[in-house]
């Protein structure tokens, strides 16, 4: 069975704004409907995702050496990294906040990581192994980067909870700093990938086994 056509050969471009999909015939800048500015591709998208991956990895490294809080109880003040952070948190019997910033500071980034470097070189090899499982791959990254920030909102909810109570104090270290940053340039990596490209060289026509034409030499079931 044919496929159906894809929107560049209809000269259709679909407006990131409102949706709308435009007529390019006349190679419009701008989306007649909201103005918004009308691009068919992301511009440099292989180039932009992988500066803004290495720029991510590059901060991933002092946000999880550098403390990130200092807590301070009854007079006694202590630094701690995410790790230590969590193993303190564990050891607490706070085993839902541990696993939160466990897998927020540690597990998500590491998993946006190795998706986008799997998108990213099978893109570049003009791979035409899993498509579709790679797209179902890349909005997988995109939906884990909106809870990148809980365990930022965790250690503000801590340090909240401790100033309430008046038992101590908790500062921000560079590390919070550091990590905010990995999670702003992982966003930016996924967001500049264009997903399309994983579909660029995929056949004219794509004919599912189970809806190919039968010959006239075959015989239907049941007659």
């Amino acid at each position: 069975m044919k496929r159906p056509p894809t929107a560049s050969e209809l000269n259709l471009c679909l407006c990131h704004s409102c949706g709308l999909a435009c007529d390019m015939t006349d190679e419009p800048h701008q989306c007649p409907r909201c103005d918004a500015p009308l691009h068919r591709r992301k511009t440099n998208s292989l180039a932009r995702t992988w500066a803004y991956m290495f720029a991510a990895l590059a901060f991933y490294v002092p946000a999880n050496l550098l403390p990130v809080m200092n807590t301070t109880l009854l007079g006694n003040g202590a630094d701690s990294t995410i790790m230590s952070g969590v193993l303190e948190f564990w050891e607490h019997g706070a085993w839902d906040i541990a696993l939160i910033i466990f897998i927020a500071s540690i597990a998500v980034p590491g998993i946006k990581f190795i998706a986008l470097t799997l998108l990213l070189v099978t893109v570049q090899r003009d791979s035409h192994w899993a498509r579709r499982e790679r797209s179902k791959l890349y909005r997988f990254v995109e939906l884990i980067g909106y809870w990148s920030m809980l365990d930022v909102l965790v250690v503000a909810l801590v340090a909240a909870l401790v100033k309430f109570q008046a038992l101590g104090d908790i500062e921000p270290r560079p590390g919070i700093l550091f990590f905010g940053l990995v999670v702003v340039f992982t966003m930016l990596s996924a967001m500049s990938f264009d997903p399309r490209l994983i579909w660029d060289k995929a056949p004219a026509e794509e004919t599912d086994e189970t809806d190919e034409p039968r010959h006239s030499n075959e015989q239907v079931p049941g007659h």
